[in-house]
């Protein structure tokens, strides 16, 4: 029985692999590991596909959003307001900046974004930043929470992780709010082979400030003016990321197709709730997300037939044991709690086929019934 897999990094691979043979040699004959040339030249070629001022290339997407926080001056004391609904790292990032989480609901049950009145509604004197997520590789409403941000003096941060290459009424995720974090993660949708992420902004003295905070908090050698991290990106990681980024574009477009295949195929399944884009976004489909009712049974007998579906996420932040001292009780963000019983990912690359996806959609009826 062959797998469907959820991400075929190898096929993505394959559309790469001489020219990252290529630049990975020229970094071993440099051996320039940390800091190459090839570092700037990425962030120069990423900060002009968002249409941002910089890009600063960081180790990973967590540190991504820690070190944003740190340049804009959020620390102890604060407070910044994030979904219930994403993947931990988002609160986590949040916590090693030293300030504290604070949950808002999403706002339907088809797009999964953060909800605009939710957010204003747990605003307090200590609200510091506010970080949407852009989820499943489509923007959150950023323009309905800039207003907010700015009347009450709190910085919007995007954790634009799964949004590569994404727009929201023609303005790229990344470059709609103060700063932004990504990750490139091996399954993303520009991905690296390993750990890698970036912090993007259109200032100059933030930008500065996240060079100096992922360098040992160093601009000069053992000069350390602020406590900063270790948490530069890797020259070999650079040159995979540059490789794919000329491909990105064309790969988010093979994505819409897929996603669209889909929308087709699982339109007689009455028991599937299928995503929904919200109007004026321009999706890149990272992840596609449907509902089902039973969804572990229906999971295990997908994966069982060879279909690798997955589940983004099960656990809402406020309900996973790790985040119990915020004190949230079951019950809280109810969208959250009740679409995370029945969240299902179905598998999506650039390149799936047809066929693949239409096996995905025959075991799906099956596991239905």
């Amino acid at each position: 029985m062959s797998v469907i897999p959820l991400v075929d990094l190898a096929a993505q691979h394959a559309a790469v692999a001489e020219e990252v043979a290529q630049g990975w040699q020229e970094v071993l004959t440099q051996m320039a590991f940390i800091g190459g040339p090839q570092i700037a030249a990425f962030e120069r070629e990423y900060a002009a596909f968002t249409r941002t001022r910089h890009c600063v290339g960081v180790a990973n997407g967590t540190d991504a959003i820690e070190i944003a926080l740190r340049s804009l001056g959020v620390g102890p004391g604060d407070e910044c307001i994030l979904p219930a609904n994403t993947f931990i790292a988002t609160a986590e990032a949040v916590c090693r900046a030293g300030a504290r989480p604070v949950l808002a609901d999403c706002a339907d049950d088809q797009t999964y974004l953060i909800d605009a009145d939710a957010v204003a509604a747990a605003v307090t004197e200590r609200t510091r930043a506010i970080v949407p997520v852009h989820l499943y590789g489509q923007a959150a409403p950023v323009e309905r929470l800039l207003p907010l941000a700015d009347r009450i003096g709190a910085w919007i941060v995007e954790d634009g992780a799964q949004a590569q290459g994404a727009r929201r009424n023609g303005v790229s995720a990344g470059a709609l709010g103060h700063a932004a974090a990504t990750s490139f993660y091996p399954g993303k949708n520009l991905g690296a082979y390993g750990d890698a992420g970036a912090v993007l902004t259109r200032s100059d003295d933030v930008a500065q400030r996240a060079r100096t905070i992922r360098d040992h908090g160093s601009r000069r050698k053992y000069e350390h003016d602020v406590l900063g991290v270790n948490s530069r990106m890797d020259t070999l990681q650079a040159v995979v990321l540059s490789a794919k980024l000329r491909r990105l574009a064309g790969w988010n477009a093979a994505r819409r197709e897929a996603a669209a295949r889909y929308d087709v195929l699982l339109s007689g399944l009455g028991h599937v709730v299928r995503p929904r884009t919200l109007q004026g976004n321009e999706h890149v489909w990272h992840l596609y997300v449907i509902r089902v009712p039973d969804r572990d049974r229906v999971l295990k007998e997908l994966n069982a037939v060879g279909i690798g579906a997955g589940i983004h996420y099960p656990v809402p932040i406020h309900l996973s044991p790790a985040f119990a001292n915020l004190g949230y009780r079951e019950g809280a963000f109810p969208v959250s709690e009740r679409t995370s019983t029945e969240l299902l990912t179905l598998p999506l690359f650039a390149e799936i086929s047809a066929r693949k996806q239409e096996r995905v959609a025959d075991a799906l009826a099956v596991a239905l019934g």
